[in-house]
């Protein structure tokens, strides 16, 4: 199990919520590559959370604290409910989602189609903190459709902080609801990060934390200049070892760098862990394709996972093969960077 993060919750660097990229497996090996780093759930519906079974949809190892999880909803006493539920499982945060722009969420009357809706975002925040002692925070766009200007944007902050929201999770991008898929709204409307910068200006007591287009902590640590928070998305999942350094650089710990064939040893042990409470194979091997990224041998790694033999087999060629990668390259990470001093 990894060790426990000395230092407290902090929103400095946090992985964002990715539906079918952020479950348990996942969040399981970033934690094992950074002890600080706040990691978000898949977006869970409050709707499923009340009806659905809790242990599956939003069970968790204790091992990936701190983390958050992460509610689409805009029933304000469903909303209160379900984030009831996950105080009672321990989650350090519960954050709505008022940004995703599918046709599915939409139809739910969730996610971004919600920024149209200032006043009952803040009725959803404000039942959910009554319900809770844990923050209560909102992942929202810059904007949607046209109602895109910073003032748009800063009204809808100022809405929804009267109702007693302290922490902003801003992607700067905005989302066109009609004509553009969810992955063409992470990558064609324009990144705007001036207008998060300026939002931090104009409410320096909020916590504003900017999202959307980070790829690497040099970027991370360029927004920390100007904003609260960083959230690297899809870079984390794809190349999770960019985290390994991010307890040292972004959060100021004096401690060893995580070493690949350690992180890859504790991970095959949780492997075999779940492997006995029947998770599939598959799913507790995909997180693991992007660890050698970059890396020589890395494209053989891949391989190697995708069609790996079955039980205590496989994990020994999941092994083997790290060692190959390992072999073929360097081995950690922190090349002419400084390190913080004590």
């Amino acid at each position: 199990m990894p060790p426990a993060c000395p230092a407290p919750l902090s929103r400095r660097l946090s992985v964002a919520p990715m539906m079918d990229c952020t479950d348990r497996h996942a969040r399981y090996l970033l934690r094992l590559i950074s002890r600080c780093t706040l990691l978000y759930t898949e977006m869970v519906t409050a709707q499923a959370l009340l009806r659905g079974d809790a242990d599956y949809l939003i069970g968790y190892s204790p091992a990936e604290h701190p983390l958050a999880l992460q509610l689409g909803g805009s029933d304000p006493a469903q909303l209160a409910q379900a984030a009831r539920i996950g105080a009672d499982f321990g989650y350090d945060e519960i954050n709505l989602n008022v940004g995703c722009p599918s046709d599915r969420v939409q139809s739910g009357r969730f996610g971004a189609c919600l920024m149209a809706e200032p006043v009952l975002v803040g009725e959803c925040v404000a039942a959910m903190q009554a319900a809770v002692s844990i923050p209560i925070t909102v992942k929202c766009r810059i904007g949607i459709d046209r109602t895109d200007r910073d003032e748009d944007l800063f009204e809808f902050v100022e809405t929804v902080a009267a109702a007693g929201c302290r922490h902003f999770t801003v992607h700067a991008r905005k989302a066109w609801l009609d004509g553009l898929s969810p992955r063409q709204n992470r990558e064609i409307p324009p990144l705007r990060y001036e207008t998060v910068y300026r939002l931090k200006r104009l409410r320096p007591e909020l916590e504003i934390v900017i999202n959307g287009g980070v790829t690497d902590l040099d970027q991370a640590l360029a927004h920390l200049q100007h904003v609260d928070g960083v959230m690297i998305g899809r870079a984390a999942y794809h190349s999770p070892w960019l985290l390994a350094e991010a307890d040292r650089l972004v959060f100021g710990q004096i401690t060893p760098l995580p070493e690949r064939a350690a992180v890859l040893a504790s991970y095959l042990a949780y492997m075999q862990a779940r492997r006995g409470l029947g998770t599939p194979l598959s799913a507790l091997t995909r997180p693991l394709l992007g660890l050698f990224q970059g890396e020589p041998g890395a494209r053989a790694w891949r391989r190697a996972l995708s069609a790996p033999a079955s039980g205590e087999c496989a994990m020994a060629q999941i092994m083997a093969a790290g060692r190959r990668v390992l072999a073929a390259g360097d081995e950690p990470a922190a090349v002419g960077r400084p390190q913080p001093s004590g």
